[in-house]
């Protein structure tokens, strides 16, 4: 951001809010494919909604962790694909599953690709789309695509603005002959989404389907989601978690007696409802539809009622979707200072509230915070801070005296993951003499947590503990707490939030100065392992578990009757994960993971495993 915008967004942050970011020929059908590399017998089965939890074949608790690929969709240098080749597909989700830790994507797609000329759905697109899609299903990755807009179209915008947007094709915008967009002193771009009047007329009238708009939407995705489902293997489409129809919806300019509450009521809502009925007639009755409520449903600073109140109960066949940004971190003035422990623990509790009253499960489809610009130097605790409210809705300091208050463990994929960053070459708002390189090359924005060195090889640009986390990835049973100290830095400065408390001495001297996980979960009589993601950071000979089904250090390779044992994670990336064998029913087990312990003695462990077993059943028991 040019230095006297940023040094005026403190002003205006305050008179105007904080919006938005605060918020050809197809493929030949796909033949059978041969399983996905390092897949185990329980591995590849689809999932469901069930008992407010992701669930897969085996009825173990799903939890889905990974980033938005990509804004690059966004943009125009690659006609609104995330990628420029399936090759830098695969390269990405490689790099995604080995440096990131992440087990799914959200894969941004583009109605203006994917319908160009009205009524005309681009197969080439499609095609192109699905083959990059497949790159991460073959990774072993779950993908749900997204219908991604941000201030309803870049056709919205005259060369020489400030600004651009994504999401409707050129056609929707010229049927709605809206006036020329100007957003005033906005200087930040999501100030556009309530304050530029060509963006809030062309929302409205896609919600209340002037011109047909909304019904041409609905026919694209499911052409799109048709094409997606014929085009995918059996195995490969049991990988497609879900589908989002929009990405953050907002009514434009409320009708004459409308307030957010009653627009998602009578507007959004009969959307989703007709976006599923597209769902099942495109084949994918079995999948959730991901809606999101309004934007602004939970900001911390632009807030409006909402959250699908009016909705009744989702159930199985919808999730709740929603983003969260820290609007008072991004501005600058409205939190001073960084993030502390426990900071989110509130916010992403009431999605967890939310969800579990509306009958579902969560999927905070979106969270980040910037790396570039006056408060990036917030991104180390603002991060931190926003996974630690995904694991448990306990801070750090209340955690061992409290776990089981700890909820649900909330599925998320962080915004974003570009390859590109810092390497575009974007002609903003298709204007030759605005090319933009620097950062996403949308907006003024830099979130990527990965980016390309000259070599062409995926680096990440932030923390590898913090990015690279263990979080269990399939329960089997009930999860009743969870956390991960993950003692990411900020600068030089170790991040320790969580940790063992005095009064387990053993313990803590076993953890040391490392990283830990500690996973308490109740069975369900399933004959499947429970697994938990193994980072990097946790190399298999220098890992010690202390469990009530004993104590490992190094666990040793997998077999059906090994009860603590590693191995790799499916796709063939090098990632692995840590598999605990529990089969019983209504038993409480927890598992603690460390790399803190060098070859710790029998004595060290037994007496860890002493004191975390009178632990768990006094707290969590």
């Amino acid at each position: 951001m040019p230095k006297i915008r940023a040094r005026l967004l403190a002003v205006l942050v305050v008179l105007c809010g904080l919006c938005g970011f605060l918020t050809a020929a197809g493929s030949t059908a796909a033949t059978a494919a041969a399983a996905i590399p390092d897949s185990l017998p329980f591995d590849g089965t689809a999932l469901t909604v069930s008992g407010g939890r992701f669930v897969d074949g085996n009825g173990r608790e799903v939890v889905l962790r990974g980033y938005n690929v990509s804004g690059e969709t966004k943009l125009a240098e690659n006609k609104g694909l995330p990628f420029a080749s399936v090759a830098d597909a695969r390269k990405s989700a490689t790099a995604l599953r080995a440096l990131g830790g992440g087990n799914s994507v959200r894969f941004l797609l583009s109605w203006a690709y994917a319908e160009p000329v009205r009524g005309q759905v681009d197969a080439g697109y499609l095609a192109a789309a699905t083959d990059q899609m497949r790159a991460f299903l073959d990774a072993g990755i779950r993908v749900y695509p997204d219908f991604h807009q941000d201030l309803y179209s870049r056709w919205l915008f005259n060369q020489g603005s400030w600004y651009t947007g994504d999401g409707a094709p050129e056609w929707a915008v010229q049927l709605g002959g809206y006036p020329s967009e100007s957003c005033g002193i906005c200087l930040l771009w999501g100030q556009n989404i309530t304050q530029n009047r060509a963006v809030k007329a062309a929302q409205h009238d896609f919600w209340h389907n002037d011109h047909g708009l909304q019904d041409s939407f609905l026919a694209m995705a499911e052409k799109t989601m048709a094409h997606i489902r014929t085009h995918l293997t059996a195995e490969q489409f049991a990988g497609v978690l879900g589908f989002d129809p929009y990405n953050e919806p907002y009514a434009g300019a409320y009708d004459s007696g409308q307030n957010s509450r009653t627009w998602e009521r009578d507007l959004l809502w009969p959307f989703y409802v007709k976006f599923r009925a597209r769902m099942d007639a495109a084949g994918w009755t079995d999948k959730p539809a991901l809606v999101e409520p309004n934007l602004f449903w939970n900001g911390n600073v632009s807030k409006e009622e909402g959250g699908l109140l009016d909705a009744g109960t989702l159930g199985s066949r919808y999730v709740f979707n929603t983003h969260f940004y820290d609007q008072k971190a991004i501005s600058g003035i409205l939190m001073w200072g960084n993030a502390a422990d426990g900071q989110y623990v509130s916010d992403l509790g009431t999605v967890r509230d939310r969800a579990l009253a509306a009958g579902t499960t969560a999927l905070v489809s979106e969270f980040g915070h910037p790396l570039n610009g006056s408060t990036a130097g917030k991104a180390p605790t603002v991060l931190k801070a926003m996974y630690q409210g995904l694991d448990s809705r306990v801070k750090g300091a209340n955690w061992w005296a409290n776990p089981a208050t700890s909820g649900p463990v909330l599925s998320g994929s962080q915004w974003q993951w570009d390859i590109y960053q810092g390497r575009h070459h974007e002609l903003m708002n298709d204007n030759p003499g605005k090319v933009l390189t620097t950062g996403d090359a949308w907006n003024d924005e830099d979130l990527s947590a990965v980016r390309l060195d000259d070599a062409g090889t995926v680096t990440l640009r932030q923390d590898a503990r913090l990015l690279d986390r263990i979080y269990p990835s399939a329960t089997s049973g009930t999860t009743v707490a969870f956390t991960y100290e993950d003692r990411s830095r900020d600068g030089s400065t170790t991040l320790t939030w969580n940790p063992v408390p005095a009064s387990l001495p053993a313990t803590k001297q076993l953890v040391g100065s490392g990283q830990y996980g500690l996973l308490v979960w109740r069975s369900n009589g399933g004959a499947a392992p429970t697994e938990l993601h193994l980072p990097a950071s946790f190399p298999t000979a220098t890992t010690t578990v202390v469990s009530d089904l004993g104590t490992v250090y190094a666990p040793p390779a997998y077999t059906a009757d090994t009860k603590i044992a590693v191995a790799a994670e499916p796709g063939g990336t090098g990632s692995r994960r840590l598999l605990l064998g529990a089969p019983d029913s209504g038993v409480l087990h927890y598992a603690l993971v460390t790399n803190g312990a060098g070859a710790p003695s029998a004595t060290q462990l037994a007496a860890a495993r002493t004191e975390l077993s009178a632990w768990a059943a006094q707290k969590a028991g």
